[in-house]
């Protein structure tokens, strides 16, 4: 990833506009979350991004706040 730019095509998944207006450093920690995704959680993912559509925030979900209290403990 260089500076500015944050592949996220790579991973496959739609993601949130909301997700794309955020700091670089945030943006980061979102995309190493969903590169770091299962099968399950990325269906999760998509259920929740599709039933909650504009109003769906990634850094509040559930998972992302398990992930990044995990990552912060490293």
């Amino acid at each position: 990833m260089s500076k500015n730019t944050i592949h996220f095509d790579d991973i496959g998944l739609p993601i949130p506009d909301l997700v794309m207006k955020m700091p670089y450093d945030k943006q980061c920690d979102v995309y190493n979350y969903l590169k770091k995704m299962g099968d399950v959680e990325k269906k999760a993912y998509l259920i929740a991004k599709e039933h909650l559509g504009s109003s769906f925030n990634i850094c509040k979900s559930n998972g992302y706040k398990e992930w990044k209290k995990k990552e912060s403990a490293l």
